[in-house]
């Protein structure tokens, strides 16, 4: 084995998993860095380190491999904070961190705390690596965690406060890498051929059965697989947020997203049904509706890659353990004479139309300020057809969630998991996976201004996405709690609680030398977007839109 310092150690391991950026609040893991520009790993210097966890993230999700972030000992509380939505989100994202050396342990050292308890709720697996010898079987280990099972982020905490005590010292080592773990998901498993059965039995019997598609699908690029199932059974098809647009959103069987940030057609569908077949999909409440769609004690059959959830909030009829594609390519195979039930579709299929044909006057709305589902009608119509979707969480992804239509293979959604702020530096993550793909990220003002800064990390590292900011100058999301509070007060000023000023973020991005168009018409949309995505730079459309419209409450079955 050749003698090298822990970095350039780092650096070669990093390149043989793929890795092709780092996202860095300084200083930390100098040496890493110098050695990563010899070998052509592009250094995005970052404002702050909750936005170098959110690229990170962006960039694993759009890549299907980990991203990594980096941040010394005093910036470590501030990374795993940022850890939060990758965590929720099921992205694998590697945090390296430094740690003060142990003889400065226990002593009141500058800036220094426990990183171990932060991490500890944001990561699948979280070490320390004491010594130089250490680092090559720990960050194999980090990257076999976070591309196995339920892919989740992990953490390496570095002795020296920049990491120093690992990356700068010289020694025997291996840097050598496993290729099977550089993806996710690493591997593959599969149900037994008997509960293939089963299922296939259950499905067979069902008469208005309906399947939720989850993150798990998307990972496993399961859409095709899924497509071909729901077509030979003429099964009607729901997905979480995580895997919106997995079948094109257009299609007869596509009802579009499930949950509280969702479509009333998907909700009702759901609620009708007497068999839900989840495909690598959490069961938790915001996929649910809080549990009430489906609702308690409905026949379920769920497949995950992880046997933990298998059960969980619905106990199954047949629990399937396997990958989402491969498991469902064994049912369509396993399927012969199962017959179709097409009434139920045309059921389903009416309940599409008559949510369409309810939203179709909000989606074709001329008012100003403009509306945001007439936004999102212009998105559908200008989003390239390989284009990657950033969302922001909150109102931002019940607009897109439930109003964009991704209609073609080659588009991509990719939403928070609960962060507001989180899309913004999401959407640059994802633009430095995927350099020769358009990124797009929609957000609202109060998400923007959460990261506001990294508009010049964009322009200074030339990340070129567009950014279009909802910006109805407030929270508003917030306003029917403030008015609740203030129902019995007299006199009081609840605006201050969820308003803003007017700020043309427009502007703020011409001031940082990006393209920025602020747009006060529906007409105006088209062409803004289509200079945007031409613009060879960072690029923000600030749209002004209408203060008091309020995205719909999920449908929720009657009591």
């Amino acid at each position: 084995m050749p003698n090298m310092t822990g970095a350039r150690c780092m650096a070669e391991m990093l390149r043989g998993y793929g890795v092709t950026a780092l996202f860095f609040v300084p200083a930390f893991l100098k040496g890493l860095l110098v050695e990563a520009e010899k070998l052509g790993i592009k250094r995005v210097l970052c404002h702050a380190e909750k936005a170098a966890a959110y690229m990170a993230d962006g960039y694993a999700r759009a890549a299907g491999r980990p991203g990594v972030a980096l941040a010394q000992s005093v910036g470590a509380a501030n990374l795993a904070a940022g850890l939060q939505d990758a965590y929720l989100g099921g992205s694998p994202v590697l945090a390296l961190t430094g740690r003060r050396q142990p003889r400065e342990r226990y002593r009141h050292a500058y800036q220094e705390i426990d990183h171990a308890p932060f991490y500890a709720a944001v990561t699948k697996f979280n070490a320390n690596v004491d010594e130089v010898e250490q680092l090559p079987f720990l960050l194999r280990q980090a990257f076999r965690e976070a591309t196995t099972g339920a892919p989740a982020p992990v953490h390496l905490d570095l002795a020296g406060i920049y990491g120093e005590g690992v990356a700068d010292v010289e020694a025997d080592l291996d840097p050598r890498v496993e290729p099977t773990f550089a993806a996710y998901p690493a591997l593959r498993p599969e149900p037994t051929p008997a509960l293939v059965q089963q299922a296939v039995a259950r499905l067979a019997a069902a008469e208005r059965p309906v399947l939720i598609a989850g993150g798990g699908a998307a990972n496993a690029a399961a859409g095709p697989a899924i497509l071909r199932l729901a077509e030979r059974l003429a099964l009607p098809v729901a997905t979480s947020l995580n895997a919106k647009g997995i079948i094109p959103e257009d299609h007869p069987l596509a009802l579009g997203l499930v949950g509280n940030y969702s479509r009333a057609c998907a909700n009702r569908a759901v609620a009708e049904a007497d068999l839900i077949l989840f495909v690598g999909s959490h069961t938790g409440s915001q996929v649910t509706n809080y549990w009430s769609v489906p609702r308690p004690g409905m026949q379920t059959i769920q497949i995950d890659i992880d046997p933990t959830e298998l059960g969980r909030n619905y106990p199954t009829q047949v629990a399937l353990l396997g990958d989402a594609r491969v498991t469902v390519e064994r049912i369509f195979e396993a399927l012969e004479s199962v017959t179709p039930r097409p009434v139920w579709a045309e059921r389903a299929g009416r309940l599409v139309a008559e949510w369409r044909a309810e939203m179709e006057p909000w989606l074709n709305s001329d008012a100003v300020p403009i509306r945001p589902e007439r936004l999102c009608r212009e998105l559908t119509r200008c989003l390239p057809s390989d284009a990657i979707l950033v969302s922001d969480t909150g109102h931002a992804g019940m607009w897109t969630g439930a109003l964009i239509d991704l209609t073609r293979p080659g588009q991509r959604y990719l939403r928070a998991a609960g962060s507001l702020g989180w899309g913004f530096p999401a959407a640059l993550g994802a633009k430095c996976a995927c350099p020769g793909r358009p990124v797009l990220c929609f957000t609202g003002d109060g998400g923007f201004w959460y990261h506001l800064s990294e508009l010049e990390t964009a322009r200074r590292c030339g990340i070129h996405t567009v950014t279009v900011v909802n910006n109805n100058r407030s929270l508003n999301q917030d306003k029917g709690g403030v008015d609740a509070a203030y129902r019995e007060v007299a006199g009081g000023r609840p605006d201050e609680l969820w308003m803003f000023q007017d700020v043309d973020f427009a502007q703020v991005a011409r001031a940082l030398g990006c393209f920025g168009a602020r747009v006060e018409r529906p007409a105006e949309l088209q062409p803004a977007l289509e200079q945007a995505f031409a613009a060879g730079r960072p690029a923000v459309i600030d749209v002004v839109s209408d203060i008091d419209a309020f995205a719909p409450l999920a449908w929720t079955p009657p009591a």
